[in-house]
């Protein structure tokens, strides 16, 4: 159970600081989550350090309705419910070169609509025509839409034509994916994301685009195999109705929750 944002790469560092702010903290613990997601695990913890772990629930904004990102919001009004996939990897996770190729290979083989946010690391940025394969931009213009560097994530997320979201699955991302009953497609990078990618597929609210076992590459096929299964097929239902009962067991105890941290706080201020 991973929730503190750390400057390092190395996940076991991260984790050693992890356990240190836990050993420091008083008699009770918030965490951004909620326990549906992870309530062994929280009991668990409570035991190891003797203290109360409470959750604070996934602490999503709620999508503000400015002119903000209109543009996509209006490509997505002409999308039916739950037919499009939402591809983005956050802000300090790039795609290689042969992994940017394959999704792109592999969002149009799947025939599934998507918005892929494209970001590139600082001194890097190309034109979309030359990051992409050839011919890509004309082929997938009716199903597909690029946006690069940025997007307004917790709209498109909310929008009800999104129906499944490639993810690198950092904890900011995935507490907004399950917020809004958005199946995830997982493709962990570095540092707690592929933890968070697997306690997801756990809970039954996601998949896993696997990379090749002797080169480390994904694979186009597979991209287009799991978007379809999370996003389209029969087999996916399962994963899919995960998604949406846990948004809504999220919205229907966000007061409870909120409540027991008031009273921990309140309790904690009298000692």
């Amino acid at each position: 159970m991973r929730k503190s944002t750390t400057s390092s790469s190395d996940g076991q560092e991260g984790g050693m600081k992890l356990v240190q702010l836990y050993e420091k903290s008083s008699n009770i613990i918030l965490i951004k989550s909620f326990r549906d997601l992870e309530g062994k695990y929280m009991d668990y913890l409570s035991v190891i350090f003797g203290k109360k772990i409470v959750p604070v629930g996934p602490l999503v904004p709620e999508p503000i309705d400015d002119q903000e990102g209109m543009e996509i919001i209006n490509w997505l009004d002409k999308k039916e419910k739950s037919s499009t996939v939402f591809v983005s990897f956050g802000s300090e996770c790039y795609l290689s070169k042969e992994d940017r190729e394959e999704m792109a290979y592999g969002l149009e083989l799947s025939k599934v609509n998507f918005i892929w946010v494209i970001r590139f690391p600082e001194g890097e940025k190309m034109k979309l025509e030359d990051a992409l394969p050839n011919g890509f931009l004309e082929r997938v213009r009716q199903k597909g839409k690029i946006v690069e560097d940025w997007a307004p994530q917790v709209k498109i997320l909310n929008h009800p034509s999104i129906g499944g979201f490639v993810s690198h699955c950092g904890w900011g991302s995935l507490m907004e994916s399950l917020n809004f009953g958005v199946p995830i497609i997982t493709m962990a990078m570095k540092v707690d994301q592929p933890w968070n990618a697997r306690l997801a597929e756990v809970s039954g609210i996601a998949l896993e685009i696997k990379r090749d076992s002797n080169n480390g590459k994904i694979e186009r096929e597979n991209v287009a195999k799991v978007i379809n299964e999370v996003v389209v097929e029969k087999t996916g239902e399962d994963i899919r109705r995960k998604a949406k009962d846990m948004s809504e067991n999220i919205k229907r105890k966000a007061e409870e929750e909120m409540n027991e941290v008031e009273r921990e706080l309140l309790q904690l201020c009298e000692i």
